[in-house]
């Protein structure tokens, strides 16, 4: 069930969204020299929420948005935008999200939890990550260093600039585009990469 906060938030995710765009949430950035990884993203590694561990080399040939995401945000009405966009491309898109604390303690809830409130609420059936930290520190997940590090991924530092800041790796395994929390799932420009 949703908080009464969780549903004020979620009623007034349209104009958080359209305020975000013009501040840093609406940064989008590409890899525009076609970087290549010096570390695999195929090594990666995340336990999901039920325990079980997903070897990132299952994701070969398919395109995967990583995504941070948080229960108590402005932003997570994109729950429903992640699922629909699931629908669409599921044959050619993975989506994995990361649940997180790091911003302002919208996420304080436990795996179970975050789990439950994705399927009730917004009928969430793509994976949820284990609850982990993103942001750059030394608890920060082994996914987000790779996504953060661009000794690894080949060109990319921007760590996410809040809740529901979004990832885009091609069916190489190359991190080709970071989308800030305030671009939708099911933005123009997001789809056009994502197809």
């Amino acid at each position: 069930m949703e908080t009464l906060q969780q549903k004020i938030l979620r009623f007034f995710y349209p104009v958080v969204r359209k305020l975000g765009k013009i501040s840093k949430n609406g940064t989008i950035l590409e890899n525009k020299k076609n970087s290549e990884p010096k570390k695999s993203f195929y090594e990666l590694k995340a336990t999901l929420n039920n325990g079980q561990e997903t070897d990132f080399s299952v994701f070969k040939g398919k395109k995967v948005l990583l995504v941070n995401t948080a229960s108590n945000c402005g932003y997570t009405g994109q729950y429903a935008e992640l699922q629909s966009l699931h629908e669409k491309f599921g044959d050619k898109l993975a989506i994995l999200a990361f649940p997180a604390n790091d911003f302002a303690e919208q996420e304080k809830g436990d795996d179970k939890d975050i789990s439950q409130f994705c399927q009730v609420n917004y009928g969430v059936t793509f994976p949820l990550a284990k609850k982990s930290v993103v942001l750059k520190n030394e608890a920060q997940h082994p996914v987000f260093k790779w996504l953060t590090d661009s000794k690894a991924n080949g060109w990319n530092e921007h760590a996410p600039d809040w809740n529901f800041s979004k990832y885009l790796i091609d069916e190489k395994g190359k991190l080709s585009h970071y989308f800030g929390p305030s671009i939708s799932p099911l933005d123009d420009q997001l789809l056009h990469s994502v197809k």
